[in-house]
């Protein structure tokens, strides 16, 4: 046990994460409590952890999966499968998780998070068309800021969605 050990705090903490992670899926089961303490200080490591090792919650591990929007919201939506307000904050802070969450765990418009969603336009582009299922005129400024999005959202709205293509460049009042 020893030489493991000593091998252990020669790593990084991220390369320990990995190393134990690796190892449990080798032998199928969890691990000593000491050595868990070492997963579940990295996010990614702490998810994959829950999700092919704990196949449940992992209480512990929240707080440490919480620094990242990524990992916090494949672990609610892997755990709990609904929403998790009081641990939704991180997730908030980025739009490309924020559009994820909202497609695979709200199912359907976040409005906490659509501040935020539109400020990038690749992510603005596919919440109007695959969560709003319509125009997005708040995000629109934000959506035309890369022109590709910016065309291949008009495009969407003109044939998919019946708009004029008149009053989506020169919009009334």
């Amino acid at each position: 046990m020893k030489p493991l050990l000593d091998k252990l705090l020669q790593m990084s903490s991220r390369e320990r994460a990995q190393y134990l992670y690796n190892y449990a899926l080798k032998i199928k089961r969890r691990l000593d409590p000491e050595y868990e303490d070492m997963i579940k200080i990295d996010p990614e490591y702490a998810y994959k952890y829950v999700s092919h090792i704990i196949k449940g919650p992992w209480p512990k591990a929240e707080k440490f999966i919480m620094k990242s929007p990524e990992w916090i919201a494949k672990y609610i939506n892997y755990v709990y499968g609904d929403r998790k307000p009081e641990i939704e904050s991180t997730i908030l802070k980025d739009p490309i998780w924020s559009y994820w969450y909202a497609r695979h765990v709200v199912k359907g418009r976040w409005k906490e998070a659509e501040s935020q969603i539109m400020k990038n336009p690749r992510y603005a582009y596919h919440y109007a068309m695959d969560i709003i299922k319509d125009r997005w005129r708040e995000a629109e400024p934000y959506i035309m800021q890369d022109s590709e999005i910016g065309i291949e959202y008009i495009s969407q709205l003109v044939t998919a969605m019946n708009y004029n293509l008149n009053d989506i460049i020169n919009p009334k009042g």
